[in-house]
């Protein structure tokens, strides 16, 4: 079990929404569970908005602007949601239990979607690619 499960999810959103989350929290699981949380708040497209807005911010209070990445913020999102629509569980931790392909497979599982090499293009770094090959639906 990764340490953010440490914090609630209102905890966990609130030190981030704030920039005091401890960086060795933000795992690309916590970016799932951030996404998981905001899905089930605001909706898909709310969801995307606020947390591309609230990573970037994140990413500069911690001096790594640099590392935010457009494609892969916005591509994981619509896959939780993908994932969220065949799910029937109530806790982000039963949901990654039952969508350990999302943890795990991340880049793979992207790669059903692209033909582009998101995860090495500065194009898809600053600007959201849609998928080439499977829409996240």
């Amino acid at each position: 079990m990764e340490k953010h499960f440490e914090l609630s999810d209102t905890e966990f959103t609130l030190e981030f929404e704030n920039c005091t989350l401890n960086p060795e929290l933000f795992t690309h699981e916590a970016h799932l569970r951030l996404a998981w949380i905001y899905i089930q708040k605001y909706g898909i497209e709310n969801a995307i908005e606020v947390i591309r807005k609230q990573i970037q911010e994140y990413a500069i209070s911690l001096g790594a602007s640099e590392k935010y990445h457009e494609t892969i913020t916005v591509a994981s999102i619509k896959a939780v949601s993908f994932f969220i629509k065949k799910s029937e569980s109530k806790t982000f931790e039963s949901f990654i239990n039952e969508n350990k392909q999302l943890k795990t497979n991340f880049k793979q599982l992207l790669a059903t979607h692209y033909t582009t090499d998101i995860f090495n293009s500065e194009s898809a770094k600053k600007d959201f690619l849609e998928p080439e090959l499977d829409p996240f639906e």
